[in-house]
């Protein structure tokens, strides 16, 4: 028989060596346990189903029953004669035959448990999220954990009600695999007199995590969950338990005309030691040379018994000689990273005067291409102008640097969102991450490719790895919710969205994804009113209409989606340089007119719209794959191989 259930592991602590010390006090405090636990199991509606040695088993219909019962269990536990126990709590699938209880949540269930200390109750992420209403429970996250026989790391939590032991994550040491060289690099902080020089300190940053992905055995977190602290007083324990890492490297950038210093220091996350530290007052043009320098003391600082001596690789390629044009690029960089449409075409300009001083500067060349394949993937530019330029930009990087990630990407994206080449723009996409493991922008385009073939499950597989690499990532976790969405796990998607929301309250695309979340479960009305606020936050009266006007065709309020379709025509008007064909198809096809709807899905084509080979798909449109035109559709995509 199968079911769905709360596991609770419960063992007691010492009684082994209790028992050779004094037999009697073993069995009293035994007893007692036992006693505790079937009064409290059976109270709260569960079910011990063995006992082993000194522990238990129980299950339960509900997690919330779950930890209720283990706060009571180990609150009454407190009182003389004391029993010391751990307690851990996993909900998923289970089978019991003959008495016997198997499943793999039963696995993992048992694993928290021993990761667990007396008077603690250690509960997964998802018991987390059944109790994460309840005002009579809290929890305190510990962080993600390797655990035996358990393939991805597990994301645990500790119940702190009153009474409760919450150990720091030092404490957990021994307990499991512990995470083996992973590394976050914060954001340097500014120290130059002028405040526009941050632009540079974040380069020096990002210059330096890059050169970091390249050390073997070394896992680092990406820029966007690094540079979620910036300009934070988090404590460094609490970043290394969100990050999931075990090192941090953080410091600070003064430039003042040619000279530059940069303090670096090495911190050991779980207790904020300090390992290593550093000063270094240098001229700006051997800034690539102590880059590479910094970054070949943390490499080796990270590997266990190996001297500096023994690995003496060059981590970091000076890219030009002319720092004015280096200094161009890191600004480039610094609007890049905003993803804005006007920052992107900042970025633009600050990349192409580095190529103008320096025609040879690869890198320069490979952003410029992201930031056009940026404008033309989203309609801000039209697309065959825009990814003419990604072509022609890529192509020059690679040639320059065939080692370079970004040019790869820029290169896929082309591939993928224009060109609909799909096995080059899966090849291209694979080689940047072999070459850039942290670059979660290579995972976010190849889910894309995994959706627009049909391979909804390894869009989500692609995605839960980015998580692991990037974990607070607004665009990570966005693009997850998405793929569960396509993937048809809804309430896994609404999920992640509400997760989302926690991290970034106010983030459009998020908000966005819970209103589609909601209406596809059926309450379009409350769905409405999430993309009505959605519509206010943009602050223009003919963006972000699409989906609003979807889910009011779906409430049956005609007029309201008729008008949401004039505005976006009058939109298209005013700014001729924008394809907005897709936010009218959805539109149309909301409203029943599926003609009107499959011409707007073929003018998409026609002006070679990226995003209508994923969209096609989307549950939104589930219904398109019944009528002829669909096939007509996927044929001009390239895709009647992967349907």
């Amino acid at each position: 028989m199968r079911q769905l259930a709360a596991i609770m592991f419960s063992d007691m602590s010492g009684y082994t060596a209790l028992m050779q010390q004094n037999e009697q006090l073993a069995k009293v405090k035994h007893r007692r346990l036992k006693e505790v636990l079937e009064a409290s199991v059976s109270a709260h509606h569960g079910k011990i189903l063995q006992y082993y040695g000194d522990g238990a088993l129980s299950i339960f219909n509900s997690a919330i029953d779950g930890v209720k019962c283990a706060v009571e269990i180990q609150q009454a536990l407190q009182q003389e004669p004391k029993v010391d126990l751990r307690i851990g709590i996993h909900t998923g699938d289970i089978s019991i035959e003959n008495e016997t209880i198997y499943g793999d949540g039963v696995n993992l269930a048992s694993r928290i448990e021993s990761l667990a200390v007396p008077g603690s109750i250690f509960i997964s992420e998802k018991v987390f999220d059944e109790i994460s209403n309840q005002e009579n429970l809290t929890a305190r996250e510990m962080g993600y954990f390797e655990l035996k026989n358990i393939i991805k790391p597990v994301r645990i939590f500790a119940i702190d009600n009153k009474g409760l032991v919450v150990p720091g994550r030092d404490a957990l040491k021994g307990k499991t695999k512990q995470p083996a060289n992973r590394l976050a690099v914060l954001p340097f902080v500014n120290m130059s007199a002028d405040p526009d020089n941050e632009y540079f300190s974040d380069g020096i940053t990002e210059e330096l995590l890059n050169a970091l992905t390249k050390v073997d055995g070394l896992q680092v977190t990406s820029r966007t969950s690094a540079f979620a602290f910036k300009g934070k007083n988090t404590d460094i324990r609490d970043i290394g338990i969100q990050l999931n890492v075990d090192r941090i490297l953080e410091g600070s950038v003064r430039k003042a005309g040619s000279r530059v210093r940069i303090s670096a220091q090495l911190i050991n996350a779980a207790d904020g030691y300090h390992i290593w530290s550093e000063n270094y007052d240098r001229d700006l043009t051997d800034i690539f040379l102590l880059q590479d320098e910094i970054s070949g003391i943390i490499a080796n600082k990270l590997r266990e018994n190996l001297t500096p001596q023994e690995h003496g690789e060059t981590l970091v390629q000076i890219p030009t000689q002319n720092i004015e044009a280096y200094t161009l690029f890191l600004k480039g960089l610094h609007f890049y990273n905003k993803v804005t449409p006007s920052d992107a075409r900042k970025a633009i300009e600050c990349f192409e005067k580095a190529i103008t001083l320096e025609p040879r500067y690869a890198h320069a060349y490979a952003m410029a291409a992201a930031a056009y394949a940026f404008l033309g993937a989203t309609g801000q530019m039209q697309p065959h102008e825009a990814f003419e330029i990604v072509h022609r930009y890529s192509d020059k990087a690679l040639a320059l640097d065939s080692s370079l990630a970004a040019g790869y990407i820029a290169k896929g994206s082309a591939y993928l969102l224009y060109d609909w080449k799909w096995k080059q723009a899966n090849e291209s996409l694979l080689k940047a991450i072999a070459l850039h493991p942290a670059t979660t922008g290579a995972h976010q385009l190849l889910s894309l490719y995994y959706l627009s073939t049909g391979r909804k499950n390894e869009a989500v597989d692609i995605m839960e790895k980015a998580l692991q690499i990037d974990p607070i990532s607004p665009i990570v976790n966005q693009y997850l919710g998405d793929a569960y969405l396509n993937a048809g796990r809804t309430d896994d998607a609404l999920k992640q969205v509400e997760r989302l929301l926690d991290l970034y309250p106010n983030m459009r695309v998020g908000m966005e994804l819970k209103g589609w979340c909601t209406g596809l479960k059926g309450d379009w009305m409350k769905a409405a009113e999430i993309f009505e606020e959605v519509h206010k936050l943009i602050k223009h009266p003919l963006k972000g209409l699409a989906p609003l006007g979807y889910a009011y065709a779906q409430s049956g309020e005609t007029e309201k989606a008729l008008d949401c379709i004039r505005r976006i025509e009058q939109r298209q008007v005013e700014e001729p340089g924008t394809v907005l064909d897709i936010d009218i198809a959805m539109i149309w096809w909301s409203l029943g007119d599926k003609d009107k709807a499959f011409h707007h899905l073929f003018k998409c084509v026609e002006k070679k719209m990226g995003v209508v080979a994923i969209l096609l798909d989307h549950p939104m449109f589930k219904e398109a794959r019944h009528d002829p035109r669909y096939q007509s559709l996927k044929e001009k995509l390239n895709l009647l191989d992967y349907t």
